[in-house]
């Protein structure tokens, strides 16, 4: 969401007057360079996804191509399913909380700039992506929550909508029916299966410069206490980057990944000289190690799953999964595919 000069000190004053504090325009701001590549760097241009990202991991490697920011051109790929009313994890359509209502996060790192934006609990905006980017490019935070981020989404020009489509209403009147079967809700016995998600979408992505940006929106956990946050707007857990290194993301449990902070270790595990597959792996090994006795199943396996992406500044990738038979999405001059993942654990 590109914004003139004059349309960005017009909502200055307005997020001014609501207590939102702008950015130091670049004049006023402390010296602090951009952190850019060695002269003559030449890296592979990349997008790496989990696997709903499939048709954003095009868009973004196109945009890239043209010349579009990387973290500007992975928001626009997440933005594709975010806007989907049939994707029930992300955006639109998401599924609610216990109460029914949809409740988005996200966050997203801009490498060169070390800067990062982030919203949680957010209500009414379909695409958090771009209002955590907003956080990031126009106050002196990085996140927000609650009613603070719908207002201050709002004040930016954001378009409300009620985000609980029919399909996503249907199925959170299936779940809440048949929480006691002597409430007065009628079961809808027309279809017993309950939905329930954790999905996210997780984006990462490099240029031929060796930038990087990272993004990762979800609606979070299917009927979840109402103000849950899982990982996805935490910065450090749902995702990180760091221009001098590389990205990493996840998507599934989040509880699980708070705890480790794993995109950072993934990145850090990077910096060391581990290749992304085996930083994923090794994070993995470290969310298995911090996982409650409650959680554990036969064998001391964890009784979810998680999964995690990553990109070096040179543009190798990875992926890896708690368990066998997971897919992650990628583009880059082979075109865009699912590969499929590490895993610690054969199901």
């Amino acid at each position: 969401m590109s914004l003139s000069r004059r349309e960005f000190l017009e909502r200055s004053a307005v997020l001014s007057a609501a207590g939102f504090v702008p950015r130091l325009a670049s004049a006023e701001a402390p010296a602090l360079s951009p952190v850019l590549s060695p002269p003559g760097f030449r890296g592979r241009p990349c997008v790496v996804s989990s696997s709903n990202g499939i048709r954003g991991v095009k868009v973004a490697y196109d945009r890239m191509l043209a010349g579009e920011d990387p973290l500007d051109a992975a928001i626009a790929g997440v933005n594709i399913q975010e806007l989907d009313p049939d994707d029930q994890s992300v955006g639109l359509g998401g599924l609610p909380n216990e109460e029914g209502v949809v409740q988005l996060d996200a966050s997203c790192m801009h490498g060169p700039t070390r800067r990062a934006g982030s919203v949680a609990c957010i209500e009414g905006i379909a695409t958090p992506s771009l209002v955590a980017k907003a956080v990031m490019d126009y106050t002196d935070h990085v996140m927000l929550v609650g009613e603070g981020a719908t207002r201050f989404a709002r004040a930016m020009g954001f378009k409300e909508q009620n985000l609980l489509t029919e399909k996503s209403r249907q199925d959170w009147m299936r779940w809440k029916s048949r929480l006691n079967a002597n409430d007065a809700w009628l079961d809808h016995n027309d279809d017993i299966k309950i939905k329930f998600t954790t999905g996210t979408i997780n984006m990462n992505a490099v240029n031929v410069t060796g930038d990087l940006g990272s993004v990762t929106t979800t609606s979070g956990m299917a009927w979840k206490v109402p103000g849950r946050i899982g990982d996805s707007p935490i910065v450090g857990a749902g995702q990180y980057c760091d221009n001098l290194v590389g990205a990493a993301g996840s998507t599934g449990r989040g509880e699980a990944n708070i705890k480790t902070c794993a995109s950072f270790l993934i990145v850090e595990f990077m910096r060391n000289g581990l290749a992304p597959e085996a930083a994923c792996l090794k994070a993995l090994e470290r969310v298995v190690a911090m996982t409650e006795a409650r959680l554990l199943g036969p064998g001391g396996r964890p009784r979810f799953d998680l999964e995690f992406y990553a990109l070096t500044k040179d543009g190798r990738f990875g992926g890896a999964t708690l368990y066998s038979g997971g897919k992650f999405a990628v583009c880059d001059e082979k075109g865009p595919r699912l590969e499929p993942a590490a895993f610690l654990y054969r199901r």
